[in-house]
């Protein structure tokens, strides 16, 4: 859960700075803000889960971003629970690999449609994508976990002044103050890269945000549905 506010952040990071909007102007910390999303969301795909109902394309493809029954700004899938259209039997579904499908039975697109889907396969090299078995309905409906990207902040430099209180939050869940926090040390310090000291900074921020996130093979690992998947 995020409760804590951009002003919030700003501050911190001025206070590590020692500056108050003279050499790192707030709205450039926010657009930092916002770029660190996307950076622990590329790290972390679970960072910014989603859990909602996905309306299937009739066949066996599905497109996570599709505008008609998808989700607009899914980033990847991350897994799929049950079947939820009412009147389907709300069974579970299992991910499978493609090849198992392809051997045992090579005409699987082309079965009868149903609203009742067993099971699905998903190739991580094309994340918004996925494939269903039996071929879905136009009108199957699936509990989907996904990535969704986070979005950005636009206040404006009044609004991310702290005297002013503005009451909006990080896009992000609490715990990920500290490498929100050292993303934007690493690119405010970049900014002066040219003086060894900031450079030293920024090397040590950059560091420290990685160690709290971990490399994104791991990450992929913990989150990609696969056969046999381990618990991160």
């Amino acid at each position: 859960m995020a409760t804590f506010k951009v002003i919030d952040i700003i501050s911190r990071v001025e206070a590590i700075l020692q500056d108050t909007g003279t050499r790192w102007p707030r709205l450039e910390l926010q657009k930092w803000l916002n770029e660190s999303y996307l950076s622990i969301v590329l790290l972390r795909p679970d960072a910014n889960a989603k859990c909602a109902t996905f309306t299937c394309a009739a066949g066996t493809k599905q497109e996570l971003t599709a505008s008609s029954g998808g989700f607009p700004s899914a980033l990847r899938l991350l897994d799929i629970t049950r079947n939820l259209k009412s009147g389907s039997l709300k069974k579970v579904v299992r991910v499978v690999d493609r090849a198992v499908l392809d051997d045992q039975r090579p005409s699987w697109h082309t079965e009868t449609q149903t609203d009742n889907i067993q099971h699905y396969t998903y190739d991580p090299r094309i994340p918004k994508e996925f494939y269903v078995y039996p071929p879905a309905t136009s009108t199957a409906e699936l509990e989907v976990i996904y990535t969704d990207a986070p979005g950005a902040h636009a206040l404006t430099e009044s609004q991310l002044d702290p005297a002013n209180n503005n009451a909006t939050v990080i896009l992000l869940d609490d715990i990920y103050l500290s490498p929100i926090t050292d993303w934007i040390l690493y690119r405010a310090y970049s900014k002066d890269a040219e003086y060894g000291a900031n450079e030293a900074r920024a090397v040590a921020a950059y560091q420290a945000f990685n160690n709290a996130i971990g490399v994104k093979t791991q990450a992929d690992e913990a989150v990609t549905p696969t056969t046999g998947r381990a618990v991160a």
